[in-house]
């Protein structure tokens, strides 16, 4: 895959498989692109965007909040999902009718069926930010997938192997793409490259990552 990827624009989304169990579908999410950061706003309205610390001490580059019947921390006592959030005390916001829909699309599409998420992680990256290789394995049931859908300033996927030494793979990520993985892919691990400076029209520098699960 190249970069030259960022320059297509059909009008109709596409599957392109990763590996076994791991797929990207190409604009999936392009046509609900309004409604989802929209809701998005709404979501930080209740539950600010905040960069959250390893247990390490280590503060993200990455800015976060959450949505749905757990939300995901990270702090000195370290990574979990958790009912409230530890800022206000409150329970997190619903997730969106707009993201569920989405999310559920999705998965069937990657061809897992019944995916329901209760969590919903939002990340909102800005120039410089990045994620580092990891493994989502916070979840109680690794039947179920993960679907990450991309928003904004386009990105490089990382999606590597069963060991952090495996050379990950390089995937290109653009506004309304989604990345759905499961089955003998649930805990590859995989990030993102350092964002750098291209802007998106709807959303500038920034870029909105949502990452849906079943958590509980």
């Amino acid at each position: 895959m190249t970069m030259d990827l960022f320059d297509q624009s059909p009008e109709e989304p596409w599957a392109e498989p990763i590996c076994e169990g791991a797929l990207v579908l190409r604009r999936f999410a392009s046509t609900c692109d309004a409604g989802l950061l929209k809701a998005i706003e709404q979501v930080a309205s209740q539950a600010p965007f905040r960069h959250m610390q390893t247990p390490g001490g280590h503060t993200m580059s990455v800015a976060m909040t959450c949505c749905g019947d757990w939300g995901w921390v990270t702090d000195t006592k370290g990574y979990r999902y958790q009912h409230q959030d530890p800022v206000s005390g409150v329970p997190w916001p619903a997730i969106p009718e707009t993201f569920r829909s989405l999310a559920i699309e999705a998965a069937a599409k990657a061809g897992y069926a019944d995916f329901d998420p209760d969590a919903c992680l939002i990340n909102r990256y800005l120039p410089g930010a990045k994620m580092g290789l990891h493994q989502d394995k916070d979840e109680s049931d690794f039947s179920q997938p993960i679907v990450s859908v991309s928003l904004g300033s386009p990105i490089v996927f990382q999606f590597g192997g069963h060991r952090r030494s495996e050379r990950p793979q390089k995937v290109p990520l653009e506004h309304g793409d989604v990345v759905v993985w499961g089955g003998s892919s649930r805990l590859r691990y995989h990030g993102v490259l350092t964002l750098k400076s291209p802007e998106h029209p709807l959303t500038g520098a920034c870029r909105y990552n949502l990452t849906f699960r079943r958590a509980g």
